[in-house]
């Protein structure tokens, strides 16, 4: 069994005070909703690798916050076992995204309620669910 390390992250924004949170739908079949994310390349840290893949995906360029970050591990239907890190990337730019046309179909800015019930995976809900609480512990 091969083990498939990949990274990426929650980005989020405060809009009027309230937090959104970027999901993407990808082009993939199933086009699920998820978290900009994708595997290590090389030699990459985590951290590289998830800013990387924001890049990439959304043309964003957003600073990873490496203080807090949710793991989850799971098998693929390949066979494979995939280990995800996301940290969190806040926003503070007006930047507008420009989505990776092969990979990415959709993307939107939604509320916790809204984003969680978007997610297509629970593992996934339970990783917002951590970095909400993280966010709004103050």
């Amino acid at each position: 069994m091969a083990i498939e390390v990949t990274s990426g992250a929650v980005v989020y924004r405060k809009n009027n005070g309230r937090l959104e949170y970027l999901l993407l739908e990808s082009q993939n079949k199933g086009h699920f909703w998820g978290f900009p994310k994708g595997h290590v390349e090389g030699h990459e840290s985590l951290k590289e690798t998830a800013a990387r893949e924001i890049k990439e995906e959304t043309q964003l360029t957003v600073p990873i916050d490496t203080s807090f970050k949710v793991y989850t591990e799971y098998d693929l239907p390949n066979g494979n076992r995939k280990q995800m890190t996301l940290f969190t990337a806040d926003l503070t730019s007006q930047e507008d995204i420009h989505l990776q046309a092969a990979e990415i179909k959709n993307c939107g800015w939604f509320g916790y309620q809204a984003a969680r019930q978007r997610l297509t995976y629970d593992n996934l809900k339970q990783l917002l669910d951590q970095v909400n609480d993280h966010l709004t512990a103050d």
